[in-house]
């Protein structure tokens, strides 16, 4: 028995080992891709998929033969009259103090307007459903670019800001024992003191933000927000990646854009609400047959063999003609004609509005294109310029603010260029966003 417990209790700690969340590894397609099957949002946007199917089938079953049973038991406490036994042989038939009456009935609806139109309502509800989940996946799918992005900015950011650190520390080191020697001024040492307080405050800053920006990667991920996710890609390569001009000559086709289908299916469903108040004013014509037993006693003799049952069956037709309502199936109709104007203009609104997204898009993403290139430069002419200011102060003809001001143009050209990189790489994704061309190179 020892033995038994002791494998169970290592079967358990084994199993517990395995299914612990183990570090991702996860490069940005793969991030998406992940995404896309276990961000919680995308995930009830799945469900409300499968939520429609089963609407649509409820709104077709509706047409399709019911059938239903009921037992009626009765029992008079007090009786009205006495029992009557009409076939003079004993049995009561009439006005005993029990009874007991099961049926069984198919109803079959054979026309009703609002049916039809219930049906074509339940197709476009389900099509509505299926473009929210695909405008989810596309806001999904931008929300991980961007938090991916933001993580990778956090990540280069430290890495820049410590390599800053070390330098300047170097800096500060030198001119320190130049100083104690008597060949500086005090006003360099605390010159490059104030540089570096401020680069070491700014890290701390970054490292801090590093682990937000990774929490809200986790949560785009619909992981634990605890998770060590590792990321594989870089921001320069990524940056690389997301450079693709021809994007720009896309052919700009709004009807295949989500907001302008969801706006579509906006003023379909309107219009079948019109068909629907319309609907109201035509007949109903269903049918029913049911058949049913009833037994009369004085006492609970129903699962006796002698207990009389007589049986009966019927056959009947339902016809409804709507007459008169005295102006309210025109008022409803005359409502919902209303809406469906007031859907007509949305959608033409969403139309214009939808082209000024994408030329704005298409602008934002070249402009960073633009932008990214230029800070590439000034970059290049930053790292210069600080170089010779070093070399000069380090040489004594140069002065402690300029070398200085060189440090802090060449942090600030670092910074700007991760930025620009960052904008490419959004950018880029808010305009496949915009045109519904998710792709990912």
């Amino acid at each position: 028995m020892k033995k038994t417990l002791t494998l169970i209790i290592g079967f358990i700690i084994f199993q517990t080992g395995f299914t612990q969340e183990l570090p991702k590894s996860l490069s940005l397609q793969e991030a998406i891709d992940y995404a896309l099957e276990n961000n919680r949002s995308a995930i009830n946007a799945a469900r409300d998929i499968e939520a429609a199917k089963k609407q649509k089938w409820e709104t077709t079953a509706t047409g399709l033969p019911q059938i239903n049973a009921k037992i009626d038991y009765t029992n008079n406490i007090k009786q009205q009259f006495d029992a009557i036994d009409f076939d003079q042989d004993g049995i009561v038939d009439f006005g005993a103090k029990q009874s007991v009456n099961p049926s069984i009935t198919l109803n079959q609806l054979i026309f009703d307007g609002s049916y039809l139109v219930g049906l074509q309502s339940a197709k476009v509800f389900l099509e509505i459903s299926e473009n929210a989940k695909t405008k989810t996946d596309l806001e999904v799918r931008k929300a991980v670019i961007n938090a991916y992005g933001n993580v990778l900015l956090a990540n280069e950011s430290v890495e820049i800001l410590k390599r800053n650190v070390i330098v300047l520390e170097k800096n500060l080191y030198e001119t320190q024992k130049i100083y104690e020697n008597g060949l500086e001024e005090e006003e360099s040492v605390e010159q490059l003191q104030i540089t570096l307080s401020g680069l070491k405050s700014n890290l701390n800053k970054t490292e801090r933000l590093q682990n937000i920006a990774l929490q809200m990667l986790n949560i785009n991920l619909g992981i634990d927000v605890s998770s060590n996710t590792i990321l594989t890609d870089t921001l320069e390569s990524l940056t690389d990646n997301n450079i693709d001009l021809d994007i720009l000559n896309i052919e700009n086709n709004v009807e295949n854009t989500i907001d302008y289908k969801i706006a579509n299916n906006d003023k379909i469903s309107k219009e079948l609400l019109v068909k629907l108040e319309m609907s109201k004013a035509l007949p109903t014509l269903s049918a029913y047959i049911n058949g049913a037993y009833i037994a009369n006693s004085n006492d609970f003799s129903y699962f006796d063999k002698e207990q009389r049952w007589i049986g009966t069956s019927a056959f009947g037709v339902n016809l409804n003609i709507p007459i008169f309502s005295s102006g309210k199936r025109s008022a409803s109709t005359q409502r919902a004609k209303i809406n469906l104007e007031k859907a007509e203009t949305d959608l033409t609104e969403t139309e214009q509005r939808i082209k000024l997204q994408i030329a704005s898009a298409q602008s934002d993403y070249q402009f960073a294109i633009e932008d990214y290139e230029n800070k590439k430069e000034n970059l290049a002419l930053a790292e210069r310029i600080e170089t010779k200011n070093q070399t000069k102060f380090f040489e004594g003809i140069g002065s402690s603010f300029e070398l200085r001001q060189a440090q802090t143009q060449l942090y600030s050209a670092q910074q700007e260029l991760l930025q620009a990189m960052l904008d490419v790489i959004n950018t880029k994704a808010a305009l496949e966003t915009v045109l519904n061309t998710p792709t990912q190179n």
